[in-house]
């Protein structure tokens, strides 16, 4: 089991799990992601690949372009929130901005960069928390084509 999370990474998850949901209410897929500077809550987003008809608006690069353009130095103080292990072009947005930090919810249903992450020296932390799991795992079983058709798989 996962230690417990410091509170500021308990609070990036939360909005990270919050976007999820808003996401799968919308008919998407629910995965959710924030990045937070110092502290403070900078970008939220979540899967949007189905509600805008994006092949690349996944969690992560949601939140990356919701918060905006911003200098090499805030990233370099960044930390992102994914409630999903980050797939590799998720994992080449957080190395290309040098985000050093990544918290994942869950890779239980779904391991992504991590191995990848952690050789170019990105802190990565799993919470193995479990209402993210469980989001996953309902809608895998709900919508298992909807699901292959994001990874990549037919």
């Amino acid at each position: 089991m996962a230690a417990p999370l410091r509170p500021d990474d308990r609070r990036g998850l939360d909005a990270a799990i919050a976007e999820a949901r808003l996401g799968r209410e919308e008919g998407g897929i629910p995965i959710g992601s924030a990045l937070m500077i110092d502290g403070e809550i900078v970008g939220r987003g979540h899967n949007r690949r189905v509600q805008r008809g994006s092949v690349v608006l996944h969690a992560e690069m949601d939140c990356l372009e919701n918060a905006g353009r911003l200098p090499a130095s805030a990233y370099a103080r960044a930390t992102l929130y994914t409630t999903l292990s980050p797939c590799d072009m998720c994992t080449g947005a957080a190395l290309l901005y040098g985000i050093p930090k990544i918290v994942i919810g869950e890779n239980v249903t779904f391991v992504g960069g991590e191995s990848y992450l952690a050789d170019r020296g990105v802190e990565t932390v799993v919470a193995d928390d479990a209402e993210c799991v469980a989001m996953m795992r309902d809608f895998i079983a709900a919508e298992p084509e909807l699901w292959n058709e994001d990874i990549g798989e037919d």
